[in-house]
């Protein structure tokens, strides 16, 4: 690996970050992989697959541990191949599928070679740095990438759209507010895009004072006011550090520079998105906060497919309101900016410092205003240190992710 500097700039993809088929898009059954199957997002794409039992047919489905609800899933959809990620589990999978006809793999190894098969579609859900290799994999054998996975963008952005370009696959965005910035977008020429604005709801603690939000409890973080996620992610909507998150994974995806890129807080999550244009259009898109909505699109794009989501209705909300963030009680959003400047792999310190921190707090080690301080100290003192390099290969990812969570859990102690 190189050092990075400030002055090392991303060569801008064209015309967006991702690869738009403009051709007309056919529901005829298509074969599909689903990387991390038992998860929210892996659970609403089968929800929608099972709606549409004619149009696609399931090639693999994944999981870590739960092979019970793996095997389940396999069975109710009809996969080829179920792969349990800890080969521990890997009898019970077994047990549970004999006689079915599906085959049974697990491992690491066999979660990569899974996402090779060739189909028309992986949906890349498998949550945190594990997510990165099999998704990878699928980058260099699927026709298309449905990038539920934000450790490919935060932490190997330059790496993952390199490897994007050279196979050809398409890339959409599962996240809502990518979705949202990519239909906003459209074919517009990039130079015409003055601002890419993403949306937050403020979380659980939006309304707390600094004084409040530091005695803040696992339990109260958990509660997201309008969207039903797992615990890990809950927690960075709760100190904002999803939209800082997101605002790196922007930065990869879409022909826009760091200084183009923005956040409002929108306490309704029913605007995902806002695009600035030259002539002073606004463009949003807007949809009632149901992950549904963004799978479904990429499972379609550039078509639609029906989705259950509860339609919206304008006049019985009455009204949709917006605020600037409050980056002195949020601090964590801040932290977007200084890892765009450094560049290199100061995504991946962020991110895994980050996992450290959200960790720690749910193991009640550290308060919840330490989860932002850990993940910028992390930050700091990798810079410091040298560590902050300019990866070639996924290997040079995964190598300064593992530092960083070293780094972090042996700062732990100074925020404890």
């Amino acid at each position: 690996m190189q050092k990075a500097s400030v002055s090392d700039h991303r060569a801008k993809p064209s015309p967006v970050g991702v690869t738009l088929d403009t051709t007309a898009a056919s529901l005829q059954p298509r074969r599909l992989t689903v990387l991390g199957a038992t998860g929210s997002v892996g659970s609403s794409t089968l929800d929608l697959i099972a709606r549409h039992a004619d149009a696609f047919e399931v090639e693999v489905l994944t999981a870590q541990t739960n092979a019970a609800a793996l095997a389940d899933l396999a069975l109710k959809h009809r996969a080829r191949l179920a792969v349990i990620g800890d080969d521990a589990c890997y009898r019970e999978l077994a047990d549970r599928l004999a006689g079915s006809g599906i085959e049974v793999a697990a491992g690491a190894t066999a979660l990569v070679e899974a996402a090779t098969r060739p189909v028309d579609c992986v949906m890349a859900a498998i949550v945190g740095a594990a997510g990165l290799r099999p998704t990878f994999a699928a980058a260099g054998a699927a026709r298309r990438v449905a990038l539920a996975n934000k450790e490919c963008l935060v932490s190997a952005g330059s790496v993952f759209m390199s490897a994007i370009r050279d196979s050809g696959a398409e890339l959409v965005p599962v996240d809502s507010e990518h979705s949202a910035v990519l239909q906003s977008i459209g074919s517009y020429n990039p130079n015409d895009i003055e601002r890419i604005v993403l949306t937050a709801s403020g979380g659980p603690f939006r309304t707390w004072t600094k004084e409040q939000i530091a005695t803040a409890t696992p339990e109260q973080a958990a509660r997201h006011p309008n969207w039903s996620m797992g615990r890990k992610i809950t927690v960075d909507s709760a100190t904002l550090m999803n939209k800082c998150l997101e605002l790196i994974e922007a930065y990869h995806l879409f022909p826009v520079e760091a200084d183009q890129l923005a956040v409002v807080v929108h306490p309704q999550s029913i605007v995902h998105c806002l695009v600035e244009f030259a002539d002073g259009a606004v463009l949003a898109q807007m949809a009632n906060p149901d992950m549904r909505t963004p799978i479904a699109l990429s499972l379609a794009w550039p078509a639609r497919m029906a989705a259950p989501t509860e339609r919206l209705d304008l006049i019985r909300l009455g009204s949709l309101t917006f605020e600037a963030p409050d980056e002195a009680r949020f601090p964590a959003l801040g932290l977007a900016r200084r890892t765009l400047q450094l560049g290199g792999t100061a995504g991946a310190i962020l991110n895994a410092a980050n996992e450290v921190a959200v960790e720690a707090f749910l193991e009640r080690r550290i308060s919840f205003p330490a989860i932002a301080e850990l993940a910028g100290g992390a930050l700091e003192e990798a810079e410091r240190l040298g560590q902050v390099c300019e990866p070639s290969t996924l290997d040079d990812v995964l190598e300064a992710d593992r530092e960083s969570r070293a780094l972090a859990r042996g700062l732990l102690p100074r925020y404890s």
